[in-house]
């Protein structure tokens, strides 16, 4: 027998999974609902090791989830701060060309802005650049106002206290173990108990492919886990940084490149890479789970996506290994940045998800299933989009649990 039961439970105490348990409980006070997580604490996995950014929408392209969500979500995440005291700091972003090849790929940064409706967006050089950013070499850069930094952890905390106040309860250290299906029934085995569920929302992240076939849903994406390594700026060296430098991002590849991060935990990160990880926990180089690890080689999308980014990964690894590749690319951002400027800082671990023919997947994936719904891919701007994404799966839910 299940210690409780609820009439939804979500798996997963970061951003997204308490967003949608506090929005359930908003709008459906009379729901009993649980969240059941791994971790001793809200947000200890993709939640809490980001660069703490709040995004503008600029890179997304114009009608896909992730353009929806991020400039609503932005706007939502700004107002939920203000009103729930949590600090946070519009400082702006640019993202800047160095060469003359990234103009047009500038362009189309700002075209795809503005057809996101992002407010504020500007074209930069010369002294509009240096008053914005006095270090930077670029032949031209795009200027996103609006673009803000907050410390996610912080956000969190106030989405769990909110689910807690409205009747929700939160399980920590309940790692799940098993999922068992009796009628309509689910039960939830973990090791802090059982807990039973007419329905499960699968916010599970980095696990999220995991837990989805242990409700017996064959998906057709594998979590691949990339850890993203940042140093930080010694005090000194953060007076070249004023806000948030970005490069112009490579097309092809889902990441951002290295750039600098004024963050709101009191340092300036310069980073990250990615590389892969050999754990989806893997926030450290010497992290190796065997059978994680063999999960990844074993999924045929894995080696269809390595011999399309070889490349890529080749200079990832190369940029993890040696300090100096790091501080070249760094370089062309702000050239003054010397190898002396950078001290060893944090890492997160971005969960990927990767299809049967190693396309990574660039956009939310959300499924469902008997009785479940399944997040399975939302990487960034899935924090700055948290509030939107939450009301998104409280309407599926609402029409396919036959919520009232």
């Amino acid at each position: 027998m299940p210690d409780k039961t609820y009439d939804i439970a979500v798996i997963g105490a970061g951003l997204i999974g308490l967003s949608t348990a506090m929005d359930l409980l908003g709008r459906f006070p009379n729901l009993k609902v649980g969240v059941i997580e791994k971790g001793a604490e809200v947000a200890t996995q993709q939640s809490g090791h980001n660069s703490g950014v709040i995004h503008s929408g600029i890179y997304y392209k114009p009608g896909s989830f992730k353009a929806k969500f991020c400039v609503e979500g932005r706007a939502g995440m700004v107002r939920f701060c203000e009103e729930n005291g949590v600090p946070y700091d519009r400082c702006g972003k640019v993202i800047v060309a160095t060469r003359e090849d990234e103009l047009p790929r500038l362009q189309s940064l700002h075209e795809r802005g503005t057809a996101n409706n992002v407010p504020g967006l500007e074209m930069v050089s010369g002294e509009r650049l240096k008053e914005i950013e006095p270090h930077v070499a670029a032949i031209k850069a795009l200027w996103a106002p609006n673009t803000g930094i907050v410390n996610f952890v912080r956000v969190a905390q106030v989405y769990q206290k909110k689910v807690e106040s409205r009747g929700g309860a939160v399980h920590f250290k309940s790692k799940l173990n098993k999922v068992v299906r009796k009628g309509a029934e689910i039960t939830l085995e973990t090791s802090s108990g059982a807990y039973g569920a007419k329905h499960v929302i699968n916010c599970a992240g980095l696990h999220s492919d995991i837990v989805a076939r242990m409700m017996g849903v064959k998906t057709d994406v594998r979590i691949i886990p990339f850890r993203g390594e940042y140093f930080s700026l010694t005090k000194d060296a953060e007076r070249l940084v004023k806000g948030l430098i970005y490069p112009v991002p490579d097309p092809q590849f889902p990441f951002l490149g290295v750039h600098f991060t004024r963050t709101m935990k009191g340092f300036t990160e310069a980073g990250p890479n990615a590389v892969l990880a050999t754990a989806r926990e893997g926030y450290r180089k010497t992290v190796l789970r065997p059978s994680e690890f063999w999960g990844t080689l074993a999924w045929p999308g894995f080696w269809r996506m390595a011999r399309q980014h070889w490349r890529t990964g080749f200079m990832e690894i190369n940029r993890s290994l040696r300090k100096g590749v790091f501080v070249r690319d760094l370089q062309r951002l702000i050239p003054e940045v010397k190898s002396g400027d950078l001290v060893p800082g944090g890492s997160g671990v971005r969960a990927q998800a990767v299809d049967r023919t190693g396309k990574l997947l660039d956009d939310f994936k959300i499924e469902q299933s008997e009785n479940a719904i399944h997040v399975l891919n939302a990487p960034s701007p899935g924090a700055t989009s948290s509030l939107v994404i939450g009301r998104y799966l409280t309407d599926m839910a609402a029409k396919s649990f036959g919520l009232d």
